[in-house]
């Protein structure tokens, strides 16, 4: 393959937004305009749909100072979505269509934003190119808050959403001790199957005001086990503060929620939610304290203004190596971050197949776990606490935060 591959590029984003997934395709986009390679920027409207219906924003037509605020800008700012492409060996429909896209527009560079279904999705297609003699790059900017990509340190994403935790999670305790009469306090945080979230709400300790308890998916969850800790944390305080992941189960693998059935995404898999009422209830029901139960829901991952801001310039970074990637002649790979936190914090991108990254899941280690399952051990902490670092700092208009306003002007 000739290094020099001259042709359009499309930037796609695809699964839950975060505070900086904008972040990464500012990097994208700014590199790409650039690039003398490349002749023309294409966002896809909500992801690989928009390829599939030929809906192509032309970056180009972008103001640069609108592009300079996406890295403030939450959620998914050229639109996402939860698409499954069919294994092409079964239903080829939507990959021709795909190449039919990438045919008319020029297409050389596919860089596709996401978690691990979106992984899956660009080496479905990276494969499918390969096969049909279709000549174009395509690599994978990592985005999850989940944390749960494998082949790399730790996600674009993450880092804002764990601090959003931390912070929420210090306040929430300071709320939850007004009163002299006690309360049990309960955090319902995202986490379907990895509990990267949810341990994260272990750093507000660091400020003396965490939680008492954590449960992640990592360890089996027994109700009556819970209740002894809830209420021997209350009986000795008279206060109780726990965070726990949305996917804690039974050891028979079954989610504990009671909506762990009330719904799937594109990708079967179970939305989850009103764990923390439905524990709340078992806590009140057993301990006759008042209980809150809050679910932190989508609060968390868009949550831009107390964004990292290592978090932000590691995400354009992501963005920015994916460019420089495809166009030095790589493709069918994911950026990943290569973490040094022996003396002090480095990160360097580092390059993965997408075959070691689709749909395999990452979860916190059983040793960064307490023995008893309810709480995270110090190797958590100096993993995660090194990534919150710095503020975002984004501009303000009327004392609000001014975000990105993109034109979104249709390619032809």
């Amino acid at each position: 393959m000739s290094n020099t591959l001259t042709g359009a590029l499309i930037i796609g984003q695809s699964g839950g937004p975060t505070a900086v997934i904008n972040a990464s395709a500012q990097g994208v986009i700014q590199t790409a305009l650039k690039a003398d390679c490349i002749t023309c920027v294409l966002g896809a409207a909500h992801g690989i749909k928009g390829v599939l219906e030929d809906k192509l924003y032309d970056m180009g037509q972008e103001s640069p100072a609108e592009l300079d605020l996406l890295q403030f800008t939450p959620s998914s700012a050229l639109g996402s979505c939860r698409y499954k492409l069919a294994d092409p060996d079964q239903d080829d429909t939507d990959y021709k269509r795909i190449l039919e896209t990438f045919q008319k527009h020029d297409v050389r560079y596919f860089l596709y934003n996401g978690g691990n279904d979106s992984m899956d999705t660009c080496n479905k297609i990276s494969k499918y190119m390969q096969k049909v003699g279709y000549e174009c790059r395509i690599i994978g900017v990592p985005k999850t808050i989940d944390n749960d990509l494998n082949g790399t340190d730790h996600c674009p994403g993450f880092a804002s959403a764990a601090k959003y935790i931390a912070t929420t999670c210090a306040e929430v305790w300071h709320d939850a001790h007004v009163y002299d009469t006690g309360m049990v306090t309960i955090l319902e945080i995202m986490g379907r199957h990895a509990g990267w979230l949810a341990g994260s709400a272990a750093l507000a300790s660091l400020a003396g005001c965490g939680p008492d308890l954590i449960y992640l998916p990592e360890t089996d969850f027994d109700l009556t086990d819970f209740l002894d800790d809830v209420g021997r944390v209350y009986r000795n305080t008279g206060n109780c503060l726990v965070a726990v992941s949305e996917g804690i189960h039974h050891a028979n693998g079954q989610f504990v929620s009671e909506a762990k059935t009330s719904a799937t995404d594109g990708f079967g898999h179970a939305q989850l939610g009103g764990l923390a009422s439905q524990l709340a209830d078992a806590v009140k029901m057993e301990t006759g304290a008042k209980v809150r139960g809050i679910e932190l829901s989508l609060l968390q991952r868009c949550g831009s203004h107390v964004a990292s801001r290592t978090d932000i310039d590691e995400a354009y970074l992501a963005g920015k190596a994916a460019v420089e990637a495809a166009i030095s002649g790589v493709t069918d790979k994911m950026v990943a971050f290569q973490c040094d936190r022996e003396n002090g914090y480095r990160c360097e991108t580092v390059l993965q197949p997408l075959d070691i990254v689709a749909n395999i899941e990452k979860k916190v280690p059983r040793e960064w776990i307490n023995a008893s399952g309810n709480g995270v051990e110090q190797p958590f902490i100096d993993y995660v606490l090194p990534l919150i670092q710095g503020e975002a700092n984004g501009p303000k208009e009327n004392a609000l935060p001014r975000f990105a306003r993109l034109k979104k002007v249709l390619a032809k």
